[in-house]
């Protein structure tokens, strides 16, 4: 299977890629089909049913919302993140929703069921769509997957955490981080140019940079939003936005003063994003939404605190951080209902820690144990949101973990990428966590914090 940076890092909107992104990806999906195949003009009826951690959690990651929206024809990475509370408000105020933009059928609350204890056979985020004509009679039903990250699978698809087949031949087709450095040490590229090689088989190279670039605007400007918007989170927590606050406090502090005033900028930023995020703001993947502001952040601290950073720097963090969340992806799971949040917080902790170590001048093998580091110490993570909201512990984990990559990637550049445990062994350790790991544990909010924190 070939995969591109570019799918690892997506805009989308907040609070869930897995629960939020994806199911408005497959009821767009889902819809397209029906206009393409001429069955958008029949249908007078469409149910969608959310199952497994889609439906235990579903209302809390605004999946309910994300589907009416999907139905409507909206995608994740372009829709006005102001007009989604009017617009949901109409569908259920006028009990009608527009299908595919175009075609008014009547709906009801009933047309949209959450399981909350009952799952499907291929992954916990399984979700269903119907379509009947007037008769009642069933169009057409389709079954898809949203396996963390934004991607969405279908019915077809077997294991869980496959995305659609791409045969795409590449030059440098790693499987597993010894590979990974096998081929750079035969090649004598780095980890980032072997990416690159890669990614021109997919585009001209000029378009892959130019959106990896555009991926960092959209990071700056998500950390530009939430260090501005003040207030609470939406939903029962009441939790207060932080990011406004602390920074007044740095802007007016002296650095001098502080030996560890970066990281309390590093911290800044992580809440900033989770901030925007929780309240279903326009974010980035990377590589999910509960983890995005970990690579922003440590980012962030680069373009700030290293001399000499610059846009072929972000490119090179960016395209070294890919590699990791691909091998993850591949051999175990981002998806935090599949493995828990060592999947989600875990891997973006060892994205951003070989993309640090890789600007900060590391050798493959620097940039390979500084993911392994990175992973290695969030191993066991539970996923256990309190009250389903992406928010407590989710928005604090960030701002550790993205302090911890740091870290990580220092160590490594310290031992110089001497290390026992190795990537793929701690990358199989995830995965066979995550399937020994109790389901209450994995974001569906029946287990850890969010049973023993009452909601106010």
């Amino acid at each position: 299977m070939a995969l591109s940076a570019l799918e690892l890092f997506s805009v989308g909107i907040g609070p869930s890629s897995s629960h939020t992104v994806g199911p408005m990806r497959a009821a767009r999906r889902f819809v397209a089909g029906l206009s393409r195949d001429g069955l958008l003009e029949p249908t007078v009826r469409v149910r969608a049913q959310l199952y497994g951690s889609l439906g235990a959690t579903g209302r809390g990651h605004h999946s309910d919302r994300a589907v009416l929206l999907g139905l409507e024809g909206e995608d994740p990475e372009s829709v006005d993140t102001t007009s989604v509370e009017p617009r949901v408000a109409r569908i259920r105020t006028e009990e009608r929703i527009l299908l595919d933009g175009s075609h008014s059928i009547p709906w009801s609350e009933e047309d949209l069921v959450l399981h909350r204890r009952r799952s499907l056979p291929a992954h916990p985020n399984g979700i269903t769509f119907e379509a009947f004509d007037g008769a009642g009679e069933l169009l057409r039903m389709r079954t898809y997957y949203s396996v963390g990250g934004g991607f969405v699978v279908d019915e077809e698809a077997v294991g869980a955490d496959r995305v659609v087949v791409d045969d795409t031949p590449l030059p440098y087709h790693f499987t597993s981080g010894d590979e990974l450095l096998a081929m750079c040490r035969a090649s004598g590229l780095s980890i980032p140019e072997v990416m690159r090689v890669n990614e021109e088989r997919f585009r001209p190279w000029e378009q892959t940079r130019a959106q990896l670039l555009h991926v960092w605007a959209v990071m700056r400007e998500c950390v530009a939003t939430g260090c501005a918007r003040e207030g609470t989170l939406p939903g029962g927590l009441k939790v207060p936005r932080r990011a406004p606050g602390l920074l007044a406090r740095l802007t007016q502090e002296h650095a001098a003063d502080d030996p560890l005033h970066a990281m309390d900028w590093v911290n800044l930023w992580a809440l900033a994003v989770n901030e925007e995020n929780a309240s279903g703001g326009r974010v980035v993947t990377a590589p999910t939404n509960g983890a995005a502001g970990i690579i922003p952040a440590v980012l962030h601290f680069y373009d700030r605190f290293v001399p000499g950073a610059d846009d072929d720097g972000v490119v090179d963090f960016l395209l070294a951080a890919a590699a990791i969340g691909i091998l993850i992806k591949d051999n175990a799971s981002i998806s935090g209902a599949e493995v828990g949040c060592q999947g989600e917080v875990g891997s973006a902790c060892a994205m951003a820690a070989a993309g640090l170590a890789q600007v900060l001048g590391g050798t493959p093998e620097e940039v390979e144990n500084a993911a392994e580091v990175g992973i290695e110490h969030n191993l066991g993570l539970t996923c256990d949101p309190v009250g389903g909201l992406v928010q407590i512990p989710c928005i604090e984990r960030n701002a550790i973990a993205s302090v911890k990559a740091i870290n990580a990637a220092r160590l490594s550049r310290h031992g110089g990428g001497v290390h026992t445990v190795s990537l793929d062994q701690v990358i199989k350790t995830l995965r066979e966590t995550g399937a020994d790991m109790k389901v209450k544990y994995k974001e569906t909010s029946r287990g850890g914090l969010a049973v023993n924190v009452i909601e106010c």
